[in-house]
C-alpha cells in the first residue's frame, strides 16, 4: 500500500554522519513536532538528483523556511557514506539534512519503492517529495516514470 496525504509515517531508521561517524535516527523522532520537507531522490551523483533536485531545496531553503518549514530533510537508498560525501559535494551545510535509507526500508514502508536494476541500481526509491508535519503527511507530490516535475522545490512552494 502506498503512503497518501492524512497517513502517519512508518516508523524505520535513517542514518546520518555524525561528529564521529554514522549515527542511526528514528523517523518517528525526526519528525516529531516539526514540519519538514522531505523529499526523495533514486540516488546520489545522479545526473537529474545532482543538477536539479538536491539543487533545488537547497537554493529554496529560506522560501520554505518562510512558509512554514522547520527542517528540509533527502533520502535516497544509499548508505550514509554515499549520503555524506553526496552533501558535501552540493555544499548542502546545514540547509538540507541528509538521510541515507541503505536498506530500503523507508521507501519499502511507504510503498514508494521502484525497480533500477535496468540502470544497474537494484531497489531505489521513487522520486517524490512531502511536506510531513508531526509525523503526517499533509503533502505528497510522486513523480510518475523517469519525469522531473512535482517532486520539485518550487512545486512543493507553490502547493503550500
Amino acid at each position: 500500500m502506498t503512503i497518501s496525504v492524512g497517513d502517519t509515517l512508518p516508523e524505520t531508521t535513517f542514518m546520518t554522519m555524525g561528529a564521529s561517524g554514522p549515527e542511526p535516527v528514528a523517523s518517528k523522532d525526526f519528525f516529531a513536532g516539526k514540519t519538514v520537507a522531505l523529499f526523495a531522490v533514486p540516488g546520489a551523483f545522479t545526473p537529474t538528483c545532482s543538477a536539479k533536485h538536491l539543487p533545488g531545496f537547497k537554493e529554496k531553503a529560506g522560501e520554505l523556511k518562510s512558509k512554514g518549514i522547520d527542517t528540509i530533510a533527502c533520502t535516497s537508498v544509499n548508505d550514509v557514506f554515499v549520503m555524506d560525501a553526496w552533501g558535501k559535494d552540493q555544499s548542502v551545510g546545514e540547509d538540507v539534512v541528509m538521510l541515507a535509507d541503505g536498506n530500503g526500508a523507508f521507501a519499502g514502508a511507504l510503498g514508494l519503492e521502484m525497480d533500477g536494476s535496468g540502470f544497474g541500481l537494484g531497489t531505489r526509491s521513487r522520486r517524490y517529495s512531502m511536506v510531513v508535519t508531526d509525523g503526517k503527511v499533509t503533502q505528497l507530490n510522486v513523480e510518475e516514470g523517469p519525469s522531473f516535475e512535482v517532486s520539485s522545490a518550487d512545486y512543493m512552494l507553490g502547493k503550500l
